[in-house]
């Protein structure tokens, strides 16, 4: 456990840089911009049968199919109210592009890496799960989203339940 702060500790001081920001209902996330392919509106989706929970369905990006997650119920978040469409962030992973549907984009923001922190232990547990550290800011907190851990639909608590049985 102490090895596992120290570890913690030093992945601290070096995390610093651009982040692409978006809302999904109160809450305020950053994504590394390296890691952003593209923001799009909402787009036309094909349903995925037997899909877990959190995959809304697949959109054709200009021959690419991607899978699109609701970021609400990846989150364990109520689910969104009203007309207002999501908007897509589409991330690049380790697996390929997934685009991240969420209710706002935000800004890029620069941060340093002093001003890092680890997540709270307050946000819900699907969140922690999902959160590399926060920044704070003058407004709130930037949730940093560890990306990998986002899309892998096979874990967490808002996935967990709905998912497919082998």
């Amino acid at each position: 456990m102490a090895s596992e702060t120290v570890t913690q500790k030093s992945e601290l001081v070096k995390l610093g840089g651009q982040f692409s920001t978006f809302y999904v209902a109160d809450l305020f996330f950053g994504v590394d911009v390296v890691h952003v392919q593209e923001v799009l509106r909402f787009q036309q989706m094909t349903p995925v049968p037997q899909a877990p929970g959190v995959i809304e369905g697949l959109i054709n990006l200009r021959g690419q199919i991607v899978t699109a997650i609701d970021m609400r119920r990846r989150l364990g978040l109520p689910v969104r109210q009203g007309d207002h469409a999501p908007m897509n962030m589409v991330v690049r992973t380790a697996d390929g592009a997934v685009s991240l549907l969420v209710d706002e984009i935000g800004e890029v923001l620069d941060m340093e890496a002093g001003t890092y922190e680890l997540p709270p232990q307050n946000l819900n547990a699907a969140a922690i799960e999902l959160i590399r550290g926060v920044y704070k800011l003058q407004h709130g907190l930037l949730l940093i989203l560890d990306i990998e851990k986002a899309v892998d639909v096979g874990t967490g608590l808002a996935s967990a339940s709905e998912s497919i049985e082998a």
